[in-house]
């Protein structure tokens, strides 16, 4: 596979990767404050949901490239 193939693969899935976990922490706020925690509870709980969702994600895509041939 040609390198620039790889490099708009790689920034590609960063950018998505990103992209899902700014979502899920953003959702995870809105639901905290629409629960009627404090703000500063809320922004834990986006925090948590960003790290959570990031690092799942970043799990799936290195397995799928340890697939990869």
């Amino acid at each position: 596979m040609p390198l620039k193939a790889v490099v708009v693969l790689t920034v590609v899935a960063v950018v998505l990767v990103l992209l899902v976990a700014v979502l899920s922490a953003v959702a995870a706020v809105l639901l905290a404050r629409g629960s009627g925690v404090s703000p500063a509870a809320a922004l834990m709980r986006g925090g948590v949901a960003f790290g959570t969702t990031l690092t799942l994600l970043v799990l799936l895509v290195a397995t799928v490239a340890e697939l990869l041939p």
